[in-house]
């Protein structure tokens, strides 16, 4: 799988712009700031419908227009795909697949499979459980598309659910009464389907993952400051097995301290993936380096998973190369210099290894040109 042309209108600092891209490396050359990482997001957003920066679709539409575009031709397989999505700020967004309307935009979602790594990706060692939430997730969905109905509906039960609890714990703050949990029961049994499904889901992943992490780390750091050191995930839960009887038994178990405080306390909304490096979190161990071969080795992984799968997923390197040692940047090159397609982004070309040189891109504000 690959990108052959990219097409932004109205999307960041961008008012329109044509990229052709080419199978192998594509390496975009410019100084901070110039548009690059704009780019890449837009490819990971035609992969994810969402961005790897900002948590709302509005900042993606250029500043002034009233909406922004973007075109991707996809190659798999020998054919050509053409996806459009249209981001309107405040509406709906509308796609087009193979110039044809979808009902929803995320029946777009498996057209294109990319892995993108970006410096943002510290917080996938370094922040809060959300991120590596979003990380098994958006690799669900890569792998099966159609988990992302599934986790939509999940969130859409829970915000349910989280209104009632909201809305009886503020009747109780005002008017000292009991409020109206007649219709908790039905929610509940919602969740537990949705939750339960989601919840295999991730365990699976994180089983698939494992041995994929582990060698991707060894890889990129060299072997570890700490011999024998192994890169791990374990998935900690708050419901004791994936099936809807154990979902159900955990909110009940749980009723009681959710009513008092007006949320829903268990479920996979509330789940961790925690990360280890021998025998310690890489949470407050870690260096600087570590965590950030860490956060790599995550991106990697997945991309090695979807590999494993059949599914050549297009690898996106955004200002990588700056943050690592020559060591680091050789062990990278070497790990994906095969891939079908690889995009690397940089502001000073001497950073990427010889081995990903490929074809070259100049970004200048507003524009892209091939050298």
């Amino acid at each position: 799988m690959y990108v052959r042309r990219l097409e932004l209108v109205d999307i960041r600092s961008y008012a329109r712009v044509a990229v052709d891209l080419q199978p192998g490396p594509n390496v975009l050359v410019g100084p901070n700031g110039v548009g690059k990482t704009n780019i890449v997001e837009a490819m990971g957003y035609v992969a994810t419908l969402s961005s790897h920066r900002v948590a709302t679709d509005a900042p993606l539409v250029r500043a002034g227009a009233a909406s922004g575009v973007i075109r991707c031709a996809i190659v798999h397989e020998g054919r050509e795909l053409l996806v459009e999505l249209e981001l309107v700020p405040g509406k709906a967004n509308r796609a087009r697949l193979g110039r044809s309307p979808v009902r929803r935009a995320r029946d777009v979602l498996g057209a294109l499979r990319l892995v993108l790594f970006a410096p943002e990706d510290l917080s996938l060692v370094r922040g809060d459980p959300a991120e590596r939430r979003k990380y098994l997730d958006e690799l669900l969905v890569l792998r099966q598309p159609r988990m992302a109905a599934v986790r939509s509906d999940y969130e859409r039960v829970l915000k349910q659910r989280n209104a009632l609890l909201r809305s009886s714990y503020l009747t109780r703050r005002v008017t000292k009464s009991a409020g109206d949990l007649s219709t908790l029961d039905v929610w509940d049994q919602h969740l537990a389907q949705h939750g339960a499904t989601l919840l295999a889901a991730r365990l699976a992943l994180v089983d698939a993952l494992a041995p994929h992490l582990a060698k991707a780390y060894d890889a990129v750091s060299g072997g570890g400051a700490l011999p024998g050191a192994a890169a791990s995930a374990v998935y900690q839960g708050t419901v004791a097995e994936p099936t809807p009887e154990a979902v159900l038994s955990a909110l009940k178990d749980a009723r009681q301290s959710e009513v008092d405080r007006g949320m829903t306390l268990v479920g996979p909304h509330r789940d961790e993936l925690a990360l280890s490096l021998g025998q310690l979190p890489v949470k407050g161990y870690a260096s600087h380096g570590e965590s950030w071969s860490f956060a790599l080795a995550l991106r990697l992984a997945a991309y090695e998973l979807l590999r494993a799968d059949g599914l050549e997923p297009v690898l996106a390197l955004d200002d990588v190369f700056a943050e690592l040692d020559s060591g680091r940047r050789q062990r990278l090159a070497a790990l994906v210099g095969d891939a079908a397609q690889v995009i690397v982004t940089c502001a000073v070309a001497a950073d990427v290894p010889d081995e990903l040189a490929g074809v070259r891109f100049t970004v200048t504000p507003g524009e892209v040109h091939r050298e």
